[in-house]
């Protein structure tokens, strides 16, 4: 161990990157960050070149996938899984061997890894055996073992000439408008926001979590959290009131189903 930790990030998303240096940066303030990666066979070749104490891995990177490279780079340093996806986690978690962060990456969960980390690293302990986890990973990525059907935990969005990251929790409801989407969540202390996605609605909508969101109009997708009330109106409609929010959300004939109880 040197006398100051040092670190690699790997992610294909450069947006993803520095905000994990950043959350690193406060929550272990003495760790340096000695190498960033956009793809597996990166991480491999900054790995080789600089020989960090920690690897944080994105799960799926382009060309060679955060497993594979972890593979690589076996038990040398202390391995770290980001993954937006929770089958991985929850099985590297129950076979107690990786640590694993879930984008968008809590403050309060990195500083539990980190501590960890220290604590390996203060008691000198070498990196985990991982290589049996590591090919069941890798079998289920080849696999294709629905990532794909996860439901989407953050999305992209333009908000003026700003890329933001939003959490799906934080969405109120989305709009279709044209070929894109318009998304309107809760920004920094609940305050209502609006960003604009280029994906239809209907591709946006058919990966989120449908136990949390519904379609209530061909045009309206709304999380079901976010609703203060429902207003029944003429003709099979219904109006939704959504909570600490003006806007008022159409209910079609189509989906008025949904709320048949009231």
């Amino acid at each position: 161990m040197t006398a100051r930790p040092t670190a690699l990030i790997a992610d294909d998303e450069p947006l993803l990157r520095e905000a994990l240096a950043r959350q690193l940066a406060q929550a272990w303030p003495e760790l340096e960050v000695v190498a960033q990666a956009r793809n597996g066979r990166e991480a491999v070749r900054q790995f080789e070149a600089r020989r960090p104490d920690v690897c944080f891995l994105d799960v799926h990177m382009p060309g060679l996938s955060g497993v594979e490279a972890a593979h690589q780079i076996g038990r040398r340093a202390h391995l770290v899984f980001v993954t937006a996806y929770d089958q991985y986690a929850v099985q590297a978690f129950a076979e107690g061997v990786l640590d694993y962060l879930v984008k968008p990456v809590d403050p309060a969960r990195l500083a539990d890894t980190v501590a960890r980390l220290k604590e390996r690293l203060r008691a000198a302990q070498p990196a985990l055996a991982t290589e049996a986890l590591l090919q069941q990973l890798a079998a289920q990525l080849q696999g294709g073992a629905s990532p794909a059907t996860a439901p989407l935990r953050w999305i992209r969005a333009q908000v003026g000439q700003l890329l933001r990251l939003i959490p799906t929790d934080e969405i109120d409801y989305l709009r279709s408008d044209t070929k894109y989407t318009r998304v309107a969540w809760r920004g920094d202390a609940g305050k209502p926001e609006e960003a604009l996605v280029r994906l239809a609605l209907k591709e946006l909508a058919a990966q989120l979590d449908p136990a949390q969101f519904a379609q209530v109009h061909r045009s309206v997708v709304v999380n079901l959290r976010a609703i203060s009330h429902v207003v029944r109106g003429d003709n099979e409609t219904a109006l939704i009131h959504l909570k600490g929010r003006k806007d008022v959300l159409p209910v079609s004939r189509n989906f008025l189903h949904l709320f048949r109880q009231m």
